[in-house]
C-alpha cells in the first residue's frame, strides 16, 4: 500500500491551542496572507491544510476554495471550525480527487517535505490546473547551516531543486524567503550552534511535548496556535524575490509560485 495513506500527521502537525511560539503563529499567517493575493476570484485547492488555520482567510478571497489533507483528524477539527464554509475532503496530495484543467490554484504548505514523490504531487498539480495556473508552496530552507529535519521527512527542496523539480513538470518559477536569519532574536542566533550540535546528536526532541519544553528554552514565552488566522494576526510584510536556480543562505522560509506553461 502507500506508505502515506497509513500515517498520521497530527504528532507534526501545528493544531489549534496548541502552545507554540509567537514566530510560528507569524509564520502561519504570513503565508497564507502571501498566497491570498493568488487567489483572488479563483478555483483554489490546498492540499495538506492541516487543522485549516489559514482556510477563512482564503475563502474570503477564493471564488471556490476545496481543502484536505491525508489525516481524517485533521479534516475532522478543521470542519469542526469551519461547518459548510469550506469544502472539506480526505486527499492524498499524489493522487487528486479533481478533473484535468478544473482549477486556478494549488497550496501546499509545510509538507512537500513529507511527500513520497514530490515529483508525482507536481504532475498532478500539472493535470489538475488550467494553462496559467499556480501551485504555491512554502517551505522551510534546508540551504541553512543549522537547518534540523523533522520527523517522518522524506526530502526537503531549496530553491535550485524547487526550480528544477517544477521545471521538469512543465512549470516557470519565482521564488520569495521569507524571515531573514539575521532578524531573529539575538537569542536564537547565541543558541543556533548549539541546535545545529544537537541536531547532530540526534538530541532534538520528536515529540510535540519536547519540542514545546525546547521552545520554550530557546524562544522563551508559548502562546496558543489559533484555530483560524485573522488580519491581525500579524503586520503583513510582502516576502523579498530570490534568484532562481540557487541556493539561498539567508531566508528561514522559501515560497514558490510555479505557474503552469502554456
Amino acid at each position: 500500500g502507500d506508505p502515506l495513506m497509513n500515517r498520521d500527521f497530527s504528532s507534526v502537525t501545528e493544531l489549534a491551542g496548541d502552545e507554540v511560539t509567537q514566530e510560528q503563529v507569524e509564520r502561519l499567517a504570513h503565508r497564507y496572507f502571501w498566497a491570498g493575493a493568488y487567489c483572488d476570484g479563483r478555483d483554489v485547492l490546498e492540499v495538506a491544510c492541516g487543522s485549516g488555520q489559514g482556510l477563512g482567510h482564503l475563502a474570503a478571497r477564493a471564488r471556490r476554495l476545496w481543502a484536505g489533507d491525508l489525516t481524517s483528524r485533521l479534516v475532522r477539527d478543521a470542519h469542526r471550525h469551519y461547518g459548510e464554509r469550506v469544502a472539506l475532503l480526505e486527499l492524498d496530495a499524489q493522487c487528486l480527487p479533481f478533473p484535468d484543467a478544473s482549477l486556478d490554484v494549488v497550496i501546499l504548505f509545510e509538507a512537500i517535505y513529507y511527500l513520497p514523490s514530490a515529483v508525482v504531487f507536481a504532475e498532478e498539480s500539472r493535470r489538475v490546473l488550467r494553462p496559467g495556473g499556480q501551485v504555491l508552496i512554502a517551505s522551510p530552507n534546508p540551504d541553512l547551516w543549522d537547518f534540523n529535519p523533522s520527523p517522518h521527512s522524506v526530502s526537503y527542496y531549496g530553491v535550485a531543486e524547487l526550480d528544477r523539480l517544477f521545471g521538469e513538470a512543465g512549470f516557470t518559477c519565482r521564488f520569495f524567503g521569507y524571515l531573514p536569519v539575521d532578524a531573529v532574536s539575538l537569542r536564537q542566533r547565541a543558541l543556533r550552534p548549539i541546535k545545529k550540535a544537537a541536531a547532530a546528536l540526534g538530541l532534538i526532541p520528536k515529540t510535540m511535548a519536547g519540542k514545546k519544553w525546547l521552545k520554550r528554552l530557546v524562544f522563551g514565552g508559548l502562546v496558543p496556535m489559533p484555530a483560524e488566522i485573522a488580519q491581525e494576526t500579524t503586520i503583513y510584510m510582502p516576502p523579498v524575490p530570490l534568484a532562481t536556480g540557487l541556493p539561498d543562505r539567508r531566508f528561514k522560509v522559501i515560497y514558490v509560485a510555479a505557474t503552469k506553461n502554456i
